[in-house]
């Protein structure tokens, strides 16, 4: 038995799903990636002595901007209302784990964008430390939780 994709129409060919029936809903979620860095680069990091600056910090900037974009990066993921993308970036004793919490008012998920948020993120980590370390693995970029709430009726 071939599984049914949304997102592809009864000939084969890519559509965008048409979500115009489904119910408005909260919608969270949340997404975890990691790069592994080399011991000196997380010194470099710790001492904040990279020449591209603060890495942590646009690191997580950068992954809130990439999340705002996912619908113009991924060809069928609809552009959302999103009203909250929190991107942490955290230095651990292997290198940084980058965490997404991405929510939405709408009728589909959000979990591409927080998987976008922390790809971006872990993205720019690579781009700020490639110059110090060729050995860099992002790796485990994986959604953690996704959820949805009916909207109280005021």
């Amino acid at each position: 038995m071939k599984p049914k994709f949304s997102h592809i129409d009864a000939s084969g060919k890519a559509k965008m799903v048409d979500v115009s029936k489904k119910t408005t809903q909260i919608r969270t979620a949340k997404a975890i990636g990691h790069i592994t860095l080399s011991p000196e680069t997380i010194i470099l990091i710790r001492k904040d002595q990279l020449k591209k600056g603060d890495v942590l910090t646009i690191a997580e900037v950068a992954g809130i901007q990439g999340g705002k974009k996912s619908s113009e990066l991924i060809p069928l993921c609809h552009p959302l209302q999103i009203t909250k993308l929190d991107v942490k970036a955290i230095l651990d004793d292997s290198g940084i784990e980058v965490t997404s919490l991405a929510r939405c008012i709408g009728q589909t998920g959000i979990e591409m964008e927080a998987l976008t948020a922390v790809s971006i993120a872990l993205l720019t980590i690579y781009d700020m430390c490639k110059a110090a370390d060729k050995s860099m693995v992002i790796d485990e970029i994986k959604l953690i939780e996704k959820t949805k709430e009916n909207m109280e009726r005021r």
